[in-house]
């Protein structure tokens, strides 16, 4: 996958350079600060330095175009006019950040008043004035429907103004990562879940990316073809990962261990990037045996920067690797239980956990009873490591759309559901009760995941880039 490719340029009025002397000078420096900070973060910066012409915004638009950047920066240096600016953007067709930035925190009035005529005070005001403009450009990006957003504060010194920053451009790392991403679909949906059911040519249209309808056999097939050596690697590497317990047989071991070398090759195969499964396998002993020992190997791929969601829940899916590619884990949750003593809700699941963002070491342990499926095979336990959480559905809206529903919380020690699967204690500012009421009123599938850290601004930023609508309840 190709690195993210951010484009910068300011903006200024070829008209001042001969009436003030060293000012386009000093603007270029600005940018020239600008553009250091951005290499910071992580992505390729296209630089076009001061466009001060129609002519040079034509052919600025038409550079950008032919390098595909991913999101424009748009410094608003001094004063400029607005069709300076249109055709740059208008030609990239790529979401644009218009930095309201100046220079220092105030104009030093004494120092400026005693200068020793109007048009050195002018030229020192217009290297202050980047706040001037933006009305201008703000009205011309609406007249033509061009989503834009603002960035309002100091060049130097001002951490709020690099914070938002940083977090367009995590932003939209995650959005390049979801248009060039493969999620696999494994098997088929639990029967009876309505509210799983996904439009895929939705999701397609939203996040891009392709999707690789793949058929269990094929994974049983693989299976096949494993070694007993790649089988013993991969114990040892679970060794490295799990606790796993003492009633774990060695039969099921190696069960899961073959398994988890066949979802290597299928991950390989397809250049995955993301998966969601289910199958029960009943009445094909060969499916039955793969799937009843995939929870080992899904869990290790999730850990790996593949998420891996059960029961065919593409939008969980999606949700994980939005998690995930942010940097804050993506495990696959669901309400539990509520406790209303300790006004928290316990929030869990089966099948694969994101080992990332346990708190602790996870424990691999037997299934007598695999509620509604093949009672048999390995599962993980674990609780979300101890801290601030954020919850993320990805939404399916009556309208035909897609909506990401966001909550940030905490998850707190205490008392879990010792029952071989992904179990955690969640505290909510709003007390549980609400918070409940407050997501189920949005009507999000049952399923959603949850990342450590509270990332809400982030995710809200790649809804604005996706053209998503967002919601958070707490």
């Amino acid at each position: 996958m190709n690195t993210l490719k951010v484009g910068l340029f300011g903006i200024g009025l070829a008209a001042y350079w001969e009436q003030f002397e060293g000012l386009q000078q000093r603007l270029s420096g600005y940018i020239d600060i600008v553009h250091q900070q951005l290499q910071h973060y992580g992505a390729d910066i296209v630089n076009l330095g001061l466009i001060d012409t129609p002519e040079k915004a034509f052919e600025a638009g038409s550079r950008f175009r032919k390098e595909e950047v991913d999101l424009i920066f748009l410094y608003v240096t001094t004063y400029a006019l607005s069709s300076t600016v249109l055709p740059v953007v208008k030609r990239a067709k790529v979401p644009v950040i218009v930095l309201n930035l100046s220079p220092a925190a105030a104009i030093d009035y004494a120092t400026f008043n005693k200068l020793p005529n109007r048009t050195t005070m002018t030229g020192e005001w217009l290297a202050f004035c980047a706040a001037c403009p933006v009305p201008e450009i703000a009205s011309v990006f609406k007249r033509s429907h061009i989503p834009f957003y603002q960035v309002t504060g100091m060049l130097q010194n001002d951490p709020i103004v690099w914070k938002e920053v940083e977090e367009w451009i995590a932003a939209a790392k995650v959005a390049h990562t979801l248009y060039h991403n493969r999620l696999g679909l494994m098997g088929n949906y639990y029967g009876g879940m309505l509210d799983i059911y996904s439009n895929l040519t939705l999701h397609a249209a939203v996040f891009g990316g392709h999707m690789e309808i793949i058929e269990v056999d094929e994974l049983s097939g693989l299976r096949n073809t494993v070694s007993e050596t790649e089988i013993t690697a991969k114990l040892q590497e679970a060794q490295q990962v799990f606790d796993i317990q003492p009633d774990c047989s060695p039969e099921e071991l190696h069960r899961a261990a073959k398994t988890a070398v066949a979802l290597d090759k299928l991950v390989e195969k397809h250049q995955l990037g993301s998966l969601a499964y289910y199958h029960k396998g009943s009445g094909n002993a060969i499916n039955e045996d793969t799937m009843s020992s995939v929870i080992m190997g899904t869990s290790l791929l999730t850990a790996q920067g593949i998420p891996v969601a059960g029961e065919y829940e593409v939008k969980n899916a999606q949700a994980m690797k939005i998690m995930d590619s942010f940097g804050a884990g993506g495990s696959f949750t669901e309400y539990y239980a509520m406790d209303y003593q300790d006004d928290i809700v316990l929030m869990g699941h089966d099948g694969p956990c994101h080992p990332v963002i346990a708190a602790g070491k996870i424990k691999l342990k037997p299934l007598q009873v695999y509620h509604g499926k093949v009672g048999k095979g390995l599962s993980v336990e674990m609780s979300v490591a101890h801290g601030p959480v954020t919850l993320l559905s990805v939404v399916e809206t009556a309208d035909g759309k897609l909506q990401f529903l966001l909550a940030e919380g905490v998850s707190e020690a205490g008392p879990i559901l010792e029952i071989g699967n992904t179990n955690s204690r969640y505290r909510f500012s709003t007390g549980a009760r609400n918070f409940v009421e407050a997501w189920n009123a949005e009507g999000p599938a049952h399923h959603c995941a949850v990342g450590k850290g509270h990332i809400a601004s982030r995710i809200k930023k790649l809804a604005e880039l996706l053209g998503v609508e967002v919601k958070q309840v707490c």
